[in-house]
């Protein structure tokens, strides 16, 4: 795709998409009218609003036509800016009773397509992706993209986008806390966190996938710092640095505008509170104190704002959770999901009224076998099973070694097993529960049982990474966890430290993997089918193949 206008900044992204309803979201050069104009016949007109010198919009669009091919078009103050003269710009509208499909993955670095970024972190799945939709037919696309975390990376940028830090910092153009040697080579505040996101999402095949399928997005930890909120300890120390508020706010408030707002529907939009606030705002600096009031009360109470959401797509309701900024890291508690969360969490899962119901979370549900128990050890140990001086090395190893997955929240994984096994039981029992994740830079497939005996299909998918890979020797590590041996000697090493019973188990029917890709679930009335797809550069081009095709069934994986 070429020239686009330079008034579109990024975006037009399609985000929520229901049967007929449709929101866009914009970033423009400059404060404007937004208008967009689908074929059905609809036109909305929404003003943008400013944070730190940049302007958004979030357009919602209703009265579409159910299961429908829709055109639209964008215009900033009635010129069209979107689509550019050689694409077309379309949307595809939900069905209730059609199969649903769902591609998902996380960790994604915004580098380069240079020669040199191609060789360090390989093909982005993300572009290989854009590359199927925009050679297939309609009915073959995803239809729902969904984000699994670390969308970007603060604490790890590009090169190119450290070079422009240090540029900014040696003008004097930076935030209080940038002036910290620690994080001189990270970003510190909104305006260098919109740097990576239009990094990211501004490459024209990238655009123009999220610009045609909806997609949906939830935070992990490098959107803010690695290892956030891995334990009390960790919290205790970082946020005594000089240059922890002013993260926080970039990162939050950022987050809200980029990622968190396409989440809600037109109709949870018109009840949000923060988004009427910033929306109403007298000016472009009350709206930045609005927002970073916000922010830092989000980090510092988890339960005054919620990032959790849900969403129904034909047969299917995904509950998507927070299991990184809500965490109880009080250490007689140690919840991965503090009280207020879990009780949103645990009312829309068990009135899904849907044949599927899918969990999202950033961190696995299901960790490797050998790696949950490792898990399971740490936390023990951390809770004093071996006393106070190994209590102090098993919190330093949390830390050290990203011991902080389901598997290291023992009484958030026992409540997620009852929760499941309520959801299981009755006659309006859904036909599958899946977890979906991300995070580990490493993906599989694994089956689940619980204590209810049930034809519910229980599945943890594991994808990760977009594009980011494992480094070597951590891909032995994970080869070894998945090792019946390996896995039962590290279960007698828990439960030597006297690890709660998990009340469920599981197996690693395929994988693990750990190139760059994507996969996509597609859920119907008969079966759960899944294909594993990985990226890599063929002839010069980032492209997708497919690794594996898999129906996975109440019995067991079966390949296609």
């Amino acid at each position: 795709m070429t020239d686009i206008d330079q008034r579109l900044i990024l975006g037009p992204f399609v985000r929520y998409v229901s049967t007929d309803r449709a929101t866009f979201w914009v970033e423009t050069s400059h404060s404007c009218t937004v208008t967009v104009t689908t074929s059905s016949g609809a036109s909305v007109d929404e003003r943008t609003w400013g944070l730190h010198g940049h302007h958004y919009a979030l357009v919602a669009v209703e009265d579409l036509p159910q299961n429908s091919l829709v055109d639209y078009t964008v215009a900033i103050d009635g010129e069209q800016v979107w689509p550019t003269p050689d694409r077309r710009a379309v949307v595809h509208t939900m069905c209730d009773d059609e199969p649903v499909t769902v591609a998902f993955g996380s960790c994604r670095r915004g580098d380069t397509y240079s020669d040199e970024a191609l060789t360090r972190i390989g093909a982005d799945a993300l572009v290989g992706l854009a590359d199927r939709v925009a050679s297939e037919e309609p009915d073959t696309w995803p239809d729902l993209l969904v984000f699994l975390g670390d969308q970007v990376y603060a604490d790890d940028p590009s090169p190119e986008i450290v070079e422009r830090l240090h540029a900014r910092r040696e003008a004097g153009e930076r935030a209080a806390g940038a002036r910290s040697e620690e994080v001189e080579d990270e970003i510190c505040d909104f305006e260098e966190y919109t740097w990576l996101y239009q990094e990211s999402w501004g490459d024209d095949r990238v655009r123009q996938l999220m610009a045609t399928v909806p997609t949906c997005m939830i935070l992990d930890d490098h959107d803010l710092r690695d290892d956030w909120n891995s334990s009390a300890d960790w919290r205790a120390e970082v946020t005594q640095a000089s240059w922890w508020e002013d993260r926080v706010i970039g990162a939050f408030s950022s987050y809200w505008v980029y990622q968190h707002l396409g989440n809600l529907s037109p109709r949870e939009l018109e009840d949000d509170a923060m988004y009427a606030a910033v929306r109403s705002a007298a000016s472009d600096s009350e709206r930045e104190t609005v927002l970073a009031e916000f922010a830092l009360k989000a980090d510092a109470e988890p339960s005054s704002a919620r990032w959790s959401y849900h969403r129904d797509i034909g047969n299917t309701r995904l509950v998507m959770i927070d299991s990184r900024c809500s965490r109880d890291l009080s250490p007689e508690r140690r919840a991965m999901v503090d009280d207020v969360e879990w009780a949103w969490v645990r009312e829309h899962t068990l009135k899904s009224g849907k044949e599927h119901v899918l969990l999202g979370s950033s961190l696995p549900f299901l960790m490797l076998p050998g790696l949950h128990a490792v898990e399971q050890w740490n936390e023990a140990v951390a809770q004093g099973a071996w006393g106070k001086r190994f209590g102090r090395i098993g919190e330093k190893l949390r830390i050290a070694l990203d011991l902080e997955h389901w598997a290291a929240f023992g009484k958030s994984f026992g409540d997620m097993v009852d929760l499941v096994d309520e959801v299981v039981v009755g006659p309006d029992a859904p036909k599958s529960v899946v977890w979906l994740s991300g995070d580990v830079h490493c993906s599989y497939v694994a089956k689940a049982e619980t204590r209810v005996s049930t034809s519910t299909s229980l599945y943890q998918l594991t994808m990760s990474p977009f594009r980011n890979p494992l480094n070597l020797p951590i891909r032995a590590v994970n080869r070894l966890a998945i090792r019946r041996p390996v896995a039962r000697m590290l279960a007698r090493l828990a439960r030597g430290a006297k690890a709660e019973p998990v009340h469920a188990e599981w197996s690693t029917e395929a994988g693990p993997w750990f190139d760059n890709g994507v996969m996509s679930l597609t859920t119907d009335s008969q079966a759960l089918r899944l294909e594993v797809n990985h990226a890599a550069v063929v002839n010069g081009r980032q492209t997708l193949s497919t690794t594996a095709r898999y129906d996975l069934t109440p019995s067991g994986v079966r390949q296609r």
